[in-house]
């Protein structure tokens, strides 16, 4: 009557559907590689990719590359990002780097320094990890 097959769906759908949390007052060293959410309110010295959100909040700051789907961004970013969907930059964001990503928001007071490629661009966030290296090799 019941199977394990359910259980093995409900397994599969919590693991990518987990959030990460980077508290205010923390200081991470180190590249993150997540399929969940990742929320960062302190401090990573290093880069982010991940299949789902990466939200910085206010108090927020990320020195090193992102990689990810979509992003909110009200903290301070040192580094390109890479975004599929849609990158929020909220009124307090601050943005040293350069921009590639589908659609961009761009509330009023955010700062951004760097190139901004966007639209139809990105099609996939591996296709264009393929495609830099391609150059990079060429």
């Amino acid at each position: 009557m019941f199977t394990n097959n359910n259980n093995d769906t409900l397994k599969k759908t919590a693991s990518t559907a987990a959030v990460n949390i980077i508290g205010n007052g923390t200081t991470i060293t180190g590249d993150i590689k997540s399929k969940g959410d990742i929320r960062v309110d302190g401090s990573l010295n290093g880069s982010v990719e991940t299949e789902g959100k990466v939200v910085v909040g206010q108090g927020g700051v990320v020195e090193g590359g992102v990689i990810c789907k979509d992003a909110d961004v009200a903290g301070v970013i040192k580094a390109k990002i890479t975004v599929s969907q849609l990158l929020s930059l909220k009124s307090s964001a601050k943005l040293n780097g350069d921009i590639v990503t589908n659609k961009l928001s761009i509330e009023p007071g955010a700062t951004f320094t760097g190139s901004c490629s966007m639209g139809a661009v990105i099609k996939d966030i591996k296709d264009v990890g393929k495609t830099e290296k391609r150059e990079k090799t060429a």
